[in-house]
C-alpha cells in the first residue's frame, strides 16, 4: 500500500477545503492505489493570475476498479481557492463517476458540488447505488444552486449548494463523505463487464468529458494565466483525460 501525502498547499485553503481534501484521500488509502502519472510538468504548476500568484497542485492514483482519482487544489493569492476531484472507473466496471468541487473566496464558499454521475447509458446508477442512496435521505440547504445547461451528466443526487453556515458545511462535508463511502464499497463488490458493457461505459465517459470541457469559467481562469493553448492542454489531458 502507498502512503499519500497531504498536497502542500491544503493548510492554507479555506477550512471546508482542507478537510474535504482530508476526506476524499482518506477514502483512497483504503483502495489498493499505484500512481498515475500525469503528463510532466503539470503536477504542480505555478503562474500569475490579475497580479496575483496562483499555484494548482495535483495528487493522482489509479486502483484496480479507478483508472484516475484525481484531486486538484489551486489558489489564487488571497483572493480564491479551489478543490476539483474526480474519480474515473475502469470502463470494465458498472460504475459511475464520482466527482466533486468547492470554489471559495474571502466571502466564503460560493460553490459546493457533488455527485456520482451515471455512465451507463441509460442515465441511470446501477440499483446498489439507489438503494444506498435513498437510505440517506435529502438534505435540505439554504441556497441550492442551479445546475449548468450541459448538467444533464448528473444525477438526481447530485449537490450543488452555497453553503451559508458552519453546520451546512459541515451537513455537505457529511454526504460526501457518504457518496464516498458507497462508491468505494460499491466498486469492490463490482464485477467485470462484458466487451458490449464496456464500450458503453467508455461512451459514458466520453460524454462526461465532453460535458464538463463546456465549463467556461474554469476555461477562462486557466487561459488568463498560462494561455490559450497550455488551458487546453490541461484540461484535455489533467481534468478530463478520456479521448473525445
Amino acid at each position: 500500500m502507498i502512503h499519500i501525502e497531504t498536497p502542500s498547499i491544503a493548510p492554507s485553503l479555506h477550512p471546508l477545503m482542507t478537510r474535504l481534501a482530508s476526506t476524499i484521500l482518506g477514502h483512497w488509502q483504503g483502495l489498493d492505489l499505484s500512481p498515475y502519472e500525469l503528463p510532466e510538468g503539470l503536477g504542480y504548476v505555478e503562474g500569475r493570475l490579475e497580479g496575483e500568484k496562483l499555484i494548482i497542485e495535483n495528487r493522482c492514483y489509479q486502483s484496480t476498479h479507478f483508472r484516475k482519482m484525481h484531486l486538484e487544489l489551486a489558489k489564487v493569492g488571497s483572493n480564491l481557492d479551489i478543490l476539483h476531484c474526480v474519480m474515473f472507473p475502469r470502463p470494465q466496471y458498472p460504475l459511475p463517476v464520482f466527482g466533486c468541487d468547492l470554489v471559495a473566496g474571502k466571502a466564503g464558499v460560493s460553490a459546493a458540488i457533488a455527485d456520482l454521475s451515471p455512465v451507463s447509458g441509460d442515465g441511470r446508477l446501477p440499483n446498489l447505488y439507489e438503494s444506498a442512496l435513498r437510505v440517506l435521505g435529502a438534505i435540505d440547504f439554504s441556497e441550492p444552486r442551479e445546475l449548468p445547461g450541459w448538467g444533464g451528466i448528473f444525477s438526481s443526487h447530485c449537490l450543488f449548494i452555497r453553503p451559508r453556515s458552519t453546520e451546512e458545511e459541515d451537513l455537505f462535508l457529511g454526504r460526501v463523505d457518504d457518496f464516498l463511502r458507497i462508491h468505494c464499497g460499491c466498486a469492490m463488490g463490482s464485477e467485470q463487464l462484458p466487451p458490449e458493457g464496456e464500450k458503453v461505459y467508455l461512451e459514458g465517459q466520453r460524454n462526461y468529458c465532453r460535458q464538463q470541457l463546456q465549463n467556461d469559467k474554469t476555461r477562462r481562469v486557466l487561459e488568463k494565466a498560462f494561455g490559450t493553448e497550455w488551458a487546453d492542454r490541461y484540461m484535455t489531458s489533467v481534468l478530463f483525460d478520456v479521448s473525445v
